[in-house]
């Protein structure tokens, strides 16, 4: 590393690679270990929270005694690389920790990853899976102590059989032994149903495997709740199926003089949310999936954190890799083409909801599960009502929903207006508080949604 590295990393302050101390310690001894479990980093010693250098005080012995430190608290034992810079005359100390291949590493008998800019305890669940990923296999893929050969529903795995020959995914013999092809695709060993084929086919599978669905008025009164209990691979389209049935439905009349079906929230983006709460929830945890839809947001709660090795910011970059939780269980949901591509599924929520003009979906990391919060499109027809909007302001909302922006040409262009109407009613949008007005003249000048003040608008609409 060099100055001008050193200066980048302090520029962006902590992350989930970088921390700051003012001064060597325990904390500084558990963040070591918990980016060794995670994907390695950076420990700025002399720095603090904000940024500031305030330097340390060190000396050869000083670098020698705080890396043993490191390696004899840690096991397996940990060998930093330290290295020592001076900025305006102030010496800061930088630890590098590489991530560990054999994970997890404990600090003084803990272990620990990290969080965002934060170490967090891992439980005995997360360090199990740790474990596991260590040596290549997942928790699905282990033998069931709980069944038996006789405890798989055989027409279950026909009908898997049928649903994948049908989509085009696997071809299998068509007088293939049911119980040889369970032992071909690893969902059998040591003459013991996996986890994996006892959830997805056992005549009667884990309590846990289920799905808990509500309609909830306010924050707690529930309207409407249902429990899916079907077979694994048939629970994404109950799911939906009861969505179907609660979610609000409208219609508009397009310039087409055809009906124009929106819903409540984006469908495939709610499918496909659904799916990856069912196929890589952590089935060990007696917790079951959760689907709560309230009066201005979808949330669907899953028991298990996001999987060792991926991020939110991971999770939302459209080149991430794919690390199923349950390996077999997603070999499952492809062949049946319930997924689509490994690794693709966050791109086309992401996707779904600006195409239909909704807010992007929150992902968020909660104790012992992940959650994710879809937001009810808050431009609604009562909102522009109550604004008093002509025919052309209500179709630019919902061109910048779909483009993100738009510019005084552009509305010119497309609502044959001329460039003083223009100006003025893309004026009224800025003034009412439901467009945002970037740049100031000239053709760099874009109109974008102002999400923020117009939703507590929406929250005063009757």
């Amino acid at each position: 590393m060099n100055q001008d590295q050193l200066r980048e990393i302090i520029e962006k302050g902590e992350s989930e690679t970088v921390e700051f101390k003012e001064n060597f310690g325990k904390e500084a001894i558990e963040t070591a270990g918990a980016l060794a479990n995670t994907q390695g980093g950076h420990i700025l010693l002399g720095v603090d929270k904000k940024g500031t250098i305030k330097g340390v005080t060190i000396t050869n012995e000083t670098l020698k005694n705080w890396g043993n430190r490191i390696s004899q608290l840690s096991q397996p034992m940990l060998i930093p690389e330290l290295q020592v810079f001076t900025e305006d005359e102030k010496q800061m100390v930088i630890i590098i920790i590489k991530e560990f291949p054999l994970k997890p590493v404990a600090i003084n008998g803990r272990c620990y990853k990290r969080v965002g800019a934060s170490n967090k305890i891992l439980t005995p669940a997360e360090i199990s899976e740790f474990h596991l990923q260590s040596t290549g296999t997942t928790w699905d893929a282990l033998p069931s102590p709980r069944a038996n050969i006789e405890d798989i529903d055989i027409q279950k795995v026909k009908e898997y059989i049928s649903r994948a020959k049908k989509i085009g995914r696997r071809q299998f013999k068509e007088d293939e032994d049911t119980l040889m092809l369970l032992h071909k695709l690893d969902l059998i060993k040591k003459n013991k149903p996996t986890w994996a084929a006892f959830i997805a086919f056992g005549k009667s599978p884990p309590l846990q495997a289920k799905v808990k669905c509500g309609r909830i008025r306010g924050t707690s009164t529930i309207v409407d709740d249902y429990v899916v209990e079907v077979p694994l691979l048939d629970q994404v389209d109950e799911v939906m199926n009861y969505m179907k049935r609660v979610l609000q439905l409208s219609y508009t009349i397009t310039g087409d003089a055809q009906r124009k079906e929106t819903w409540e929230y984006p469908l495939d983006a709610v499918r496909e949310i659904v799916t990856n709460a069912i196929c890589h929830r952590d089935y060990t945890s007696s917790a079951e999936t959760q689907i709560k839809i309230f009066d201005d947001r979808l949330a669907v709660y899953n028991p298990g954190a996001l999987p060792f090795g991926m991020t939110v910011e991971r999770l939302t970059d459209p080149h991430h890799n794919s690390i199923p939780r349950n390996r077999l269980l997603a070999m499952l949901f492809y062949d049946t083409g319930l997924i689509e591509r490994y690794g693709s599924g966050i791109q086309r929520v992401l996707d779904d909801c600006q195409k239909n003009g909704f807010p992007p979906p929150q992902f968020i990391e909660v104790d012992y599960g992940f959650q994710v919060i879809l937001s009810k499109d808050i431009f609604t027809e009562e909102l522009l009502q109550k604004k008093g909007l002509n025919e052309r302001q209500r179709k630019a909302i919902a061109y910048v929903k779909e483009k993100r922006k738009i510019t005084n040409k552009e509305y010119q262009e497309l609502y044959q207006a001329s460039e003083r109407t223009a100006t003025r009613e893309l004026t009224q949008l800025v003034s009412e508080e439901l467009f945002e007005k970037i740049g100031t003249t000239g053709r760099g000048t874009q109109y974008i949604l102002r999400r923020r003040n117009a939703a507590k608008d929406a929250k005063k609409t009757p």
